[in-house]
């Protein structure tokens, strides 16, 4: 079964219907999100939210997350990006460099790019060997849900996209002097091993789905849907995760202060 060739790329939405569905999705997150925070409601911090974007090149993981945290104040989300692990960090074991940015209760963090590198970038390019990279799915697992257990939600996305639009946004940008920096030569090669790619994702998608952190695959061929699906999907899990702990998610708010 592939997770990847099930996902509807086909899937839009106009301007006028994805401003108005992003306006609601982003006015019922900031709710949420003060709620974790305990600015609103009885006022205790609520679990650490944790998002984790991994995706195509050029799939829209930077627009899905500035459309995920634009409405909420930046004294509430941390957005942290990783690239290749450096010297130092490479003296440690793969997880170690992704602790310092992880949430605590009444926290939210948004990681773009995480330690699916290993499984990923790293297992294709040869970076990691074949006994690291496979020992690294029962890692991860047991990371995210020790992560679960303490309480954080976990919410993942895999930004989907199809050759043919991933060729299209590749062509855009560097005809763009604006945007031409977003595009370098690892990406031409990267899209030229996408076979490879496609099935380290789908061993990814399979071997670290589990209850504390399933995989949202996102149809990322349209922008517009695929920022309300990634806002959606969060409001979703906070939900799903109140509720689990008896936690309203609508508590009466009324006045605050003296």
């Amino acid at each position: 079964m592939s997770r990847l060739a099930d996902v509807d790329l086909s899937v839009s939405l106009s301007k006028k219907d994805a401003k108005e569905q992003l306006k609601a999705a982003q006015e019922r997150l900031v709710h949420l999100r003060l709620l974790l925070g305990g600015q609103i409601g009885p006022g205790e911090l609520g679990p650490p939210l944790l998002v984790l974007f991994e995706g195509w090149d050029a799939s829209g993981k930077g627009g899905a997350i500035q459309r995920l945290v634009e409405e909420l104040d930046s004294r509430h989300v941390r957005v942290a990006q990783f690239a290749a692990p450096t010297h130092d960090e490479k003296r440690h074991h793969f997880l170690w460099r992704f602790w310092p940015v992880l949430p605590g209760w009444g926290g939210m963090a948004v990681l773009d790019r995480t330690w699916y590198g290993r499984v990923l970038v790293e297992r294709v390019e040869g970076f990691a060997t074949d006994e690291a990279w496979q020992r690294a799915y029962a890692e991860i697992v047991d990371l995210e849900s020790t992560l679960a257990a303490e309480g954080t939600i976990v919410v993942k996305f895999w930004m989907h996209l199809s050759p043919e639009e991933q060729l299209r946004r590749f062509e855009s940008r560097r005809d763009d002097p604006y945007k031409a920096w977003k595009l370098t030569e690892e990406d031409w090669r990267n899209r030229e091993k996408r076979p490879a790619y496609e099935a380290a994702v789908e061993d990814m998608l399979e071997r670290t789905d589990h209850p504390a952190g399933p995989w949202h695959v996102i149809a990322g061929d349209d922008k517009r849907w695929a920022r309300v699906a990634v806002v959606r999907a969060v409001c979703d899990a906070i939900e799903s995760a109140l509720h689990a702990r008896g936690i309203d998610p609508d508590p009466p708010l009324g006045p605050t202060g003296p």
